[in-house]
């Protein structure tokens, strides 16, 4: 090693030391970890769903990982308090036209469903470290393998949906507008004669919420769009993503007969509540999962809990995470993942699918839209210092 090259070096420490300049940045180690405990769970998940498999084993296996990978980090005080940790969103397994939020309680007439080969299953679970969640979605098709790849309907879905999300990954930077990526996911999915599912969100986050006031919808109806406001998307900002995509004609989905078992406390609300049982079941909800969504499987008393949420939803102090389906004989694929901008660019802070690969998917259609199939050879993170050489060329070639 030369004495030259000590100096920089040294510069390069001093960089490294140096104090974080947003808040994305100071928290993003506790996302990181939080993200890591998102990925091994769901490799474990993504193991387990198979042929024959019971949905409610699934979801209660994949809290109970996120539990112990949390219960495993972070157990030191800071100044004199413990770190809170857990479940920033509870497992759910979501299967063919089933949107999302599918994770029944044993007590349910569906808690006995299973999988099957060729359902296209959507695995959805969150963690987070001090209140800084990496929430996680990706979608597979149960008994696919390269020899007998995902193809037809199932298979556009798929691609459409994996394709959105690497595009909007792009797309979520600095500068760029929240209507950018409502229409980007449009165009991208429309290749494979797919729709996003209508109205549905995701929002920017910070430390204990993961539904911030910063919003992007997908595939609006004409009333939405009226009301929704425009944001642009700023340094230092974390956002979950995600991406529904249906195989429908409309991308419509509604409620049907499953019974909602995830919920979440609105923080924005205050309300006395009248009965005895609901102050209990809401401290409770408080104690347990403070601002996260969370399941009433969690909860002490099911029943109890069932009916002192009653009074809690009916007054907005807790919302409900509603079981949608589209149409009978429709797929939805789901892929959601949480990305910061960071001043060195977007980084993103969840793990890439664990069982999505190419050779698993057969389609006949591609996506052709020459802009969009420029975006998907970009790094996620531009470099900046072939940026500025670029730009010099330029310069010098144009005077």
């Amino acid at each position: 090693m030369s004495d030259s090259t000590k100096p920089e070096e040294e510069t390069k420490t001093q960089e490294a030391k140096e104090v974080p300049r947003s808040t994305a940045e100071a928290d993003f180690t506790k996302y990181k970890v939080a993200a890591d405990i998102v990925n091994a769970a769901i490799k474990k998940l993504v193991a387990l769903a198979v042929d024959g498999a019971k949905i409610l084993d699934i979801c209660v296996e994949g809290d109970k990982l996120i539990e112990q990978g949390t219960g495993a980090v972070y157990n030191k005080t800071v100044k004199g308090v413990k770190v809170t940790k857990g479940l920033a969103f509870p497992t759910s397994v979501s299967v063919n036209n089933c949107v999302a939020h599918f994770s029944p309680l044993e007590s349910d007439s569906l808690s006995s469903q299973t999988l099957a080969k060729g359902d296209v299953v959507k695995l959805h679970v969150g963690a987070h470290i001090d209140g800084f969640a990496a929430v996680s979605a990706e979608t597979l098709v149960v008994g696919a393998s390269a020899e007998e790849p995902v193809t037809g309907r199932k298979a556009d879905v798929l691609k459409a949906a994996w394709h959105a999300s690497e595009i909007v990954q792009r797309l979520v930077k600095v500068g760029n507008k929240n209507w950018a990526v409502t229409d980007a996911v449009a165009k991208t999915t429309s290749a494979w004669n797919c729709k996003p599912v209508e109205g549905m969100l995701s929002c920017q986050q910070s430390q204990n919420v993961i539904d911030g006031k910063k919003r992007i919808i997908l595939n609006p109806s004409e009333a939405q769009k009226k009301e929704f406001d425009t944001a642009t998307f700023a340094e230092g900002e974390v956002w979950g993503i995600d991406i529904l995509v249906s195989s429908g004609e409309d991308g419509k989905a509604r409620v049907e007969d499953s019974r909602t078992t995830i919920y979440q406390k609105d923080s924005t609300i205050t309300y006395q509540l009248k009965m005895k049982t609901s102050r209990a079941v809401f401290s409770e909800v408080q104690k347990k999962a403070g601002d996260f969504p969370f399941n009433i499987r969690s909860l002490e008393d099911e029943k109890k809990a069932r009916l002192g949420l009653q009074e809690a939803v009916q007054h907005a102090l807790v919302k409900p995470y509603d079981v949608i389906y589209t149409p009978q004989n429709t797929f939805v694929a789901a892929f959601h993942f949480t990305i910061a901008l960071l001043p060195a660019g977007p980084a993103l802070i969840t793990h890439p699918p664990v069982w999505y690969k190419p050779e698993l998917v057969k389609t006949e259609k591609e996506l052709e839209d020459e802009e969009l199939k420029e975006l998907l050879t970009k790094p996620l993170r531009e470099d900046k210092k072939k940026a500025k050489k670029a730009k010099k060329a330029e310069e010098k070639a144009t005077a």
